[in-house]
């Protein structure tokens, strides 16, 4: 289960990626340096397009994909094959007798 939603999580970083990529540079997000100003944020050019949308589809669902894997490995590494290394080393219990030389 892991492993199929680690591919899916690689896919849609992918496809992620590539819709960012491909999307026109508008320079100076938000609109800024715009003559317009911040009341035009949402009205005409600023309307989401189907790049922007399928970014926030696509965006949510890489969201989702990492909570869900976060989640499915939490306390994963506490066996013998994980290490933690902020974890505090084991407190030795059992006392040396000091050596004594005859």
């Amino acid at each position: 289960m892991t492993t199929f939603l680690l591919v899916l999580n690689l896919l849609v970083t992918l496809a992620l990626i590539g819709t960012i990529l491909i999307q026109r540079s508008e320079g100076g997000g938000l609109g800024i340096g715009s003559s317009q100003g911040m009341g035009s944020f949402m009205t005409g050019r600023g309307t989401a397009t189907l790049l922007t949308r399928a970014t926030s589809v696509l965006a949510g669902i890489f969201m989702l994909l990492c909570l869900t894997l976060a989640v499915l490995n939490r306390g994963a590494s506490s066996g013998v094959s994980g290490h933690d290394i902020l974890a505090q080393p084991p407190a030795n219990t059992s006392p040396t007798a000091p050596k004594t030389t005859h």
